[in-house]
């Protein structure tokens, strides 16, 4: 039996019965696809997730080793080989692609259910076809030449690709990068942009090379010679393993190659390797895309989406466990009832029924609920930009709209990403624990869980990295104006309620962490502006000490006012009567009662941790530790 344990029922109640998608899906860009086939391509992408080798891929990618050549060529387990193409031959890297490229335009909401599907079924092969997504990108910022050479075969012929940024002494410091970029040519008349030749060696490069894929372009971070420092002065370069003729034949190899793979504690059947560009005496061919020099701007389409993608991963990981872990909880019988403990006779019971495994199952229901929330709702928020781009009608104003949009989007991105990866791998360890000592074996795939979720919250930014961005580049340089918009609408749905209403104590919860959230953002931007005084520098660190805790708390707080929205649908179809979906509903009660009681506490405690902040900390001498 597949290892994988879906919850396709509360994908398409936060789609259809939270957000609302009837309403728009079969519309504007989104008119290939409708509420119907929604619900088809989602079905069909489950079973295949769940059934098919892509889960049944899941172990021997973690217990057969990548190899690696002396040419550079990467080896995957042949399972897993055979999972991914399974995957191209249904046609599944087209779904999210627009109609010119061969896909079915579908919403991004609908993307980011697949990803859930196939990254709980198989996180490491999730992270393998991913060429589709950079050929989109290559069409998007490409030149003609640069997308007919390049971005079309990678979507048609199924090519790899990845993205290029981290070298071995810069890590997260992106600006900090030293690969070389020397200009050969201008572009010609095959309109493939300027012609450079790269040099350096890149790191914790994702999925490089595999015999899956018949070709990879690879799109690079470089700095030309004579550019400035730090991210600005980056340009972003195709870079393909075998050089490409015009008639789309494969020609020789270009002078980059894998030239390591690194022995990791999980995803051990994706091949992060070490990248190679011009060391071997052979040029590393690489073309300007869209002949402009903007590099960090061009790349960061592909760093949201793999932030997005990250976070979805690890609230996924979160689910299969959790669910995993329940199933455990309803046979493993150990232990009498706890009102009769004492009764040496007592029938033993299933493990469901003693109260700390109900409440380690309640804290990752809640949380892996909360989290596929906060997903959902922030593909519905890049739905409704797609939707007010294709209503712009050039008078201003539906443009303004869109950007409105995508102002929501930044936000809410940091909070997937930083919030999700981090709770998903702590609440691991609760499904682990369910299981007792046999989650620690190989019997269960809990263990793999943990070590495949780990690397979440470090790569494609660090959680700090993501809640330093939050603070400075989503709220500060906004001035607050999106986040208010998010918290006029919780403090309108705290308020909301009449005299009988059956969660007024949830909705109190939910407006207190609001205030404590938005008082703890106070304290921190007083630091910020007291170190603009060049005597209270240092003042800038009680910021820095405590940005991730507001991370913490401003997810929670929008966590769980999705939580009680479901809450407030699923009571609605239970006074109703909701027949066999009854469990399911009250279920949903359940998890937002549990979170608002339990979880948005938490934010007055990190508030008041933020205030007595001294900074003692950063005074400390570095032998002090």
């Amino acid at each position: 039996m597949s290892h994988y344990r879906s919850n396709l029922r509360d994908i398409e109640f936060n789609l259809f019965e939270v957000l609302g998608a009837d309403d728009y899906f079969g519309t504007g860009p989104f008119e290939l696809v409708d509420s119907d086939q929604a619900r088809m391509l989602l079905s069909e992408l489950e079973r295949f997730a769940r059934e098919s080798v892509w889960a049944e891929s899941f172990t021997t990618a973690d217990r057969e080793p990548l190899e690696l050549s002396a040419e550079g060529d990467v080896t995957i387990p042949e399972q897993l080989d055979e999972a991914i193409r399974a995957f191209y031959e249904a046609g599944w890297h087209l779904m999210p692609l627009p109609p010119h490229l061969g896909g079915s335009g579908a919403p991004p909401t609908i993307r980011w259910a697949a990803t859930e599907l196939l990254a709980g079924g198989h996180a490491t092969a999730s992270l393998w076809p991913i060429g589709a997504l950079m050929g989109g990108i290559v069409d998007h910022v490409g030149t003609e030449g640069q997308k007919q050479r390049f971005g079309r075969p990678m979507i048609e012929r199924c090519w790899g690709g990845t993205m290029v940024l981290t070298e071995p002494d810069a890590g997260s410091d992106v600006g900090a990068g030293t690969t070389k970029a020397t200009f050969v040519e201008a572009a010609g008349s095959d309109d493939l942009g300027a012609v450079y030749h790269l040099e350096g060696v890149k790191r914790f490069i994702t999925s490089a090379d595999a015999q899956t894929h018949e070709n990879t372009v690879h799109l690079v971070l470089a700095r030309p010679e004579g550019a400035g420092p730090g991210t600005k002065g980056l340009s972003l370069f195709l870079v393909p393993k075998l050089h490409v003729a015009a008639d789309g034949q494969l020609g020789e190899r270009n002078g980059v190659r894998v030239s390591n793979l690194e022995k990791k504690m999980g995803i051990k059947g994706s091949a992060t390797c070490e990248l190679s560009l011009g060391q071997d005496g052979t040029p590393c061919v690489g073309y300007l895309a869209g002949d402009v020099h903007e590099g960090i701007k061009q790349m960061f389409l592909v760093i949201e989406y793999a932030r997005m993608m990250v976070g979805t991963k690890a609230m996924a990981t979160l689910s299969t466990g959790y669910l995993n872990a329940l199933d455990y909880a309803k046979v493993r019988v150990q232990g009498a009832d706890m009102t009769q403990m004492a009764d040496k006779t007592a029938r033993k019971v299933e493990i469901i029924n003693h109260p700390d495994v109900r409440r380690m199952l309640m804290e990752q229901k809640a949380h892996a609920e909360g989290m596929r929330a906060l997903v959902m709702f922030a593909g519905w928020v890049q739905d409704q930009a797609q939707l007010a781009a294709a209503e712009d009608t050039g008078d201003g104003a539906d443009h303004d709209e869109h950007d409105r949009w995508i102002a929501r989007e930044d936000l809410l991105l940091p909070l997937v990403k930083g919030y999700c990866s981090e709770k998903a791998y702590e609440l691991l360890s609760l499904s682990l624990q369910t299981f007792g000592g046999s989650g620690y074996t190989q019997d269960y795939p809990i263990e793999q869980y943990i070590r495949d979720a780990r690397i979440d919250s470090l790569y494609e930014g660090t959680t700090a990295i993501q809640a330093l961005d939050l603070l400075f580049r989503k709220i500060v340089r906004d001035q607050g104006t999106t986040l208010t918009w998010v918290a006029d609408q919780i403090r309108a749905f705290a308020k909301a309620g009449g005299d009988h209403d059956t969660f007024a104590t949830e909705r109190a919860h939910l407006g207190d962490a609001l205030d404590e959230a938005q008082g703890h953002l106070g304290v921190l931007i007083g630091h910020a502006m007291a170190s603009q005084d060049e005597a209270k520098r240092d003042e800038i660190y009680k910021t820095g000490l405590h940005s991730t805790s507001l991370l913490e708390s401003l997810a929670e707080v929008v966590i769980g006012w999705l939580l009680l929205r479901h809450a407030e649908v699923a009571a609605d179809r239970l006074e109703v009567g909701a027949g066999t979906d009854e469990d399911f509903y009250r279920g949903k009660v359940a998890s937002a009662r549990w979170f608002a009681r339990n979880v948005l506490p938490k934010a007055g405690l990190r508030k008041r941790q933020a205030e007595q902040e001294d900074g003692a900390l950063m005074a400390l001498p570095t032998d002090a530790f």
